[in-house]
């Protein structure tokens, strides 16, 4: 796995965004009440305090559950929620050593179609139906991986040309056009609700 990525803006970070499948399904996970930036740039920070230039499913799923919420708190914190946030990390990577021997990047790399990935991901500890399907999107879109029926099991995140998640921003443009995007489908649902 090799691509160039640019959703925390900050080159270390992408790069191993970019490099890491663990990496990138941790920023995937970090990836809720926070800005995107500041979720996929964790999975760097994450490394860095453990004093790695990656991560690895191993060390993380028996690190000490208190201590490693200590590392994702100490400031800047990983996330606004650092201990919630931490335990589900912890989590993801239990569930990867135990059914895919801590590599991350099994989870797509045999799949024979796109539903199949989607369901692979909604296995995932921490990871719903659409942020399975956006990770689809961001795999097919962004990392070459691209089963049959991908852009279908991605629904909406797949589309050619949208600006809906994190699986379209390619840099500093298509990061103001999703975050648009996303203000203007707030404000269509608190319209809805009045």
């Amino acid at each position: 796995m090799d691509a160039t990525v640019r959703l925390a803006q900050q080159p270390e970070a992408d790069a191993l965004l970019g490099r890491s499948p663990l990496a990138i399904m941790t920023g995937m996970l970090l990836d809720q009440q926070v800005p995107m930036e500041w979720a996929f740039a964790g999975p760097y920070t994450i490394a860095r305090r453990m004093g790695r230039d990656d991560l690895d499913a191993h060390e993380i799923a028996v690190y000490d559950p208190d201590r490693f919420a200590e590392l994702l708190a100490e400031k800047p914190a990983v996330h606004r929620y650092p201990a919630a946030m931490a335990k589900r990390v912890q989590q993801l990577c239990q569930y990867l050593v135990e059914h895919y021997a801590g590599d991350a990047g099994a989870v797509w790399r045999d799949v024979n179609s796109g539903a199949e990935l989607l369901s692979r991901l909604t296995r995932l500890p921490g990871y719903g139906k659409q942020k399975s399907q956006i990770f689809v999107a961001l795999l097919g879109k962004q990392f070459g991986v691209r089963p049959r029926g991908w852009r279908e099991a991605a629904g909406p995140y797949g589309d050619v040309g949208s600006y809906r998640s994190v699986a379209d921003i390619t840099g500093p443009t298509s990061l103001d056009k999703v975050r648009a995007y996303k203000q203007e489908m707030k404000r269509a649902a608190k319209a809805k609700q009045a």
